[in-house]
């Protein structure tokens, strides 16, 4: 299995940046594809972006498309996102998901099918 803390969290004023890092360990990090979810208290966890296991691909929600970006390091055993021009709706909390399984492109959009999660880091934006 895989083990994911995140980081990189914190409070920002809109249209500010952040950058979360998901920190995984175990050896077979390369086989796992990403993602990122957010869950703002009273909502349901909602999709924010993934990444197939090689990097080739990414997917991301139609409410970050163009402001975030996500990436992957399998040599250091992280992947990141990157949060442009934030805004107050983006405020949640945001996790780290791995999916050991092969998926479909419509697959990485689904919690269900992330099997390891990380802890989640606070990402608030201000108004």
């Amino acid at each position: 299995q895989v083990q994911l803390v995140e980081s990189g969290g914190g409070l920002v004023q809109a249209g500010g940046s952040l950058r979360l890092s998901c920190a995984a360990s175990g050896r077979t990090f390369s086989s796992y594809g990403m993602g990122w979810f957010r869950q703002a208290p009273g909502n349901e966890r909602e999709f924010v972006a993934a990444i197939t296991a090689s990097g080739s691909t990414t997917y991301y929600a139609d409410s970050v498309k163009g402001r975030f970006t996500i990436s992957r390091d399998n040599a250091k055993n992280t992947v990141y996102l990157q949060m442009n021009s934030l805004k107050p709706e983006d405020t949640a909390l945001y996790y780290c998901a791995a999916a050991r399984s092969l998926m479909t492109r419509w697959e990485y959009l689904s919690a269900w099918k992330y099997g390891y999660w990380g802890q989640g880091t606070q990402v608030t934006v201000s108004s």
